[in-house]
C-alpha cells in the first residue's frame, strides 16, 4: 500500500496508481492509529483483531472501530475465510496505490484538512526514523549496512522535481517486482520513504513555498 503525498511515499508499492480525491478517505488513513494498524499489517500480514489489540496495547473495541471505519475508506477487508471457529475476526490490506496533495482539493478548509493530514504523514514518518536510530543497534551489522538515507540538493522546475516522483515510482514497482516473496528466505518488514520539496537555502531546513 502506497501513500504518495507530493513526494511523500510509504508502504508496499504495488497495483495500479490512483488519485484519492476522497477527503474522507484521506482522513481516515492518516489517523496516527488507524495508521498503526495499517502499519501492522503491512510488516506481519492478516491479523485477528484480538492480535492487532495486544501487539499496539489497544483495546478491542478501539482496533474493530477503527477496522471499521478502514474498510470504508477501502484500505483493508475481512479475511473471514482464515478463521478456525465464528469466534475470531480476520482483516488483511487491500492492494492499492494512489497519488493526493492538498492541491488537488477546491475548497479551502478541504485544502486545509488534507494538510493537516499531510502533516501527519511527516511525523509519522519521523517516528519511523527515530526508532530505527534508537534500536539501530538491535540489528545485525548487515541490515544496519543495507539501511541508507539519500538527499541531494540542486536547482530545478516543479515539472522536473515532479519528474524525480515519476522516476522513483518506476523505480520501486521495479524493484518490488525482484522480490520472491515464497522462496524460503526470511525478511522483515521495511520502509521507504523521501522528501522532495523547495527549500530557503538562506535558512537550512526551512521550506518555502511559492
Amino acid at each position: 500500500m502506497t501513500d504518495d503525498t507530493t513526494g511523500d511515499t510509504t508502504g508496499d508499492l504495488t497495483g495500479d496508481i490512483t488519485d484519492l480525491s476522497d477527503l474522507s478517505d484521506l482522513v481516515a488513513f492518516h489517523d496516527p492509529i488507524r495508521r498503526r494498524l495499517v502499519d501492522h499489517l503491512t510488516g506481519h500480514g492478516p491479523s485477528t483483531v484480538t492480535s492487532l489489540a495486544r501487539a499496539l496495547d489497544l483495546r478491542v473495541g478501539s482496533v474493530s472501530h477503527h477496522l471499521r471505519t478502514l474498510e470504508r475508506a477501502g484500505f483493508v477487508e475481512p479475511a473471514p475465510e482464515l478463521a478456525t471457529d465464528g469466534r475470531t475476526s480476520w482483516w488483511r490490506l487491500v492492494d492499492r496505490t494512489w497519488h493526493w496533495s492538498p492541491e488537488d482539493f477546491d475548497q479551502p478548509a478541504d485544502r486545509h484538512r488534507a494538510r493537516a493530514a499531510q502533516r501527519l504523514a511527516a511525523r509519522h514518518q519521523g517516528q519511523v526514523l527515530n526508532a530505527w536510530a534508537a534500536r539501530q543497534g538491535e540489528h545485525d551489522v548487515e541490515w544496519r549496512r543495507a539501511a541508507f538515507s539519500t538527499e541531494v540538493t540542486t536547482r530545478a522546475t516543479a515539472p522536473e522535481l515532479a519528474a524525480l516522483l515519476e522516476r522513483l515510482d518506476a523505480t520501486v514497482q521495479e524493484w518490488l517486482g525482484t522480490i520472491t516473496r515464497d522462496d524460503g528466505q526470511q525478511r522483515e518488514p521495511v520502509t521507504f520513504f523521501g522528501y522532495g520539496l523547495p527549500v530557503c537555502v538562506d535558512a537550512p531546513g526551512a521550506s518555502r513555498v511559492g
